[in-house]
């Protein structure tokens, strides 16, 4: 007899409340996926959390990430901002659910064909593990878009406040104005709505796999895993090579390489792999062999590509 699972969308929001960056909202069914430690992503160190949001991504039948930017929320008010931002998530979401559980008061998809499934909770990223899961997977992702963003604009301490309003940040902004990133609708930022303008960037902000709240190697190693493989490893990396994704099916070890492009038509993936590459591969799989006493004769290089905004696997290939 088949198991009966009750399959509940978790659904928090992450960034409401920050004077810079975006907010963010995660969706996430678990489908009875057991994961240790899952509770509210503010009560977890970053360390906890980031290995909880790849295992949350690994064992999760669904999860999504809806995003909008300061510019949007100015625009349109935070209200409307986390309706837009909770129905961008629940789009991604591509499996049946039975009901839909959003943190807090407010059922941001009311008036929506999914509003009727909706059960408001407070302190539900507490209590029920799918919207702890969303809470986690939606923190991860605003916490890496923000740091990335110290490159971009050194100065403002992103990394460390992520946007909050620190009296650092405070500090920073009255000696280097605001950035696109401010939201300028937000009291503190009024008076500098004429400032953001002549702002100029040495190079824009980069639209990455992080911002859209997914990363190629995530749907790679997801990939891998419902293919029957163990991941043995994520980002091995020493000061002479790097492996993606090192994973094992059966008794075979494979060393695999992600490459991502935006849209399946900007040509880049398995394209990028060349003779050069393929021996830097070679290199990196033997070199992780030595380092771990395995045999190399049961070991495969592999390259999957990955396209498309959310980040679909497009194609595993063995070399």
């Amino acid at each position: 007899m088949l198991k009966y699972r009750y399959m509940i969308l978790g659904i928090d929001e992450v960034g409401r409340g920050p004077w810079a960056g975006p907010l963010v909202v995660g969706a996430v069914v678990l489908g009875g996926a057991e994961i240790e430690g899952l509770t509210d992503s503010k009560k977890l160190t970053k360390k906890r959390r980031d290995v909880l949001d790849i295992e949350i991504r690994e064992k999760a039948v669904g999860f999504g990430l809806g995003w909008v930017e300061a510019s949007e929320l100015d625009e349109i008010g935070l209200s409307t901002a986390l309706v837009m931002a909770t129905r961008r998530a629940v789009e991604q979401i591509n499996v049946p659910y039975h009901e839909i559980i959003i943190d807090g008061t407010v059922n941001f998809l009311a008036g929506t064909s999914k509003g009727q499934y909706v059960t408001t909770l407070k302190k539900a990223d507490l209590l029920i593990p799918s919207v702890s899961a969303a809470s986690i997977i939606a923190k991860v992702a605003r916490d890496n878009f923000m740091e990335l963003q110290d490159e971009i604009y050194p100065g403002y301490g992103f990394s460390r406040h992520v946007g909050y309003g620190t009296a650092v940040h405070r500090a920073a902004i009255e000696e280097l104005g605001v950035t696109p990133l401010h939201r300028l609708s937000f009291a503190p930022l009024k008076k500098y709505s004429n400032q953001v303008k002549d702002v100029v960037l040495e190079k824009p902000i980069p639209i990455t796999t992080k911002m859209i709240g997914d990363s190629a190697e995530d749907v790679a190693a997801k990939y891998l895993i419902k293919n029957g493989h163990e991941i043995l490893n994520r980002n091995w990396r020493t000061k002479y090579c790097e492996i993606d994704i090192v994973s094992k099916l059966d008794d075979i070890i494979y060393f695999t390489e992600v490459k991502y492009r935006k849209k399946p038509d900007q040509g880049g993936g398995l394209a990028a792999i060349t003779k050069t590459k393929l021996r830097q591969m070679k290199f990196a799989a033997e070199y992780y062999a030595l380092s771990n006493n395995i045999s190399d004769t049961n070991m495969r290089l592999a390259a999957i590509t990955v396209s498309g905004q959310p980040p679909n696997v497009e194609l595993f290939i063995e070399a």
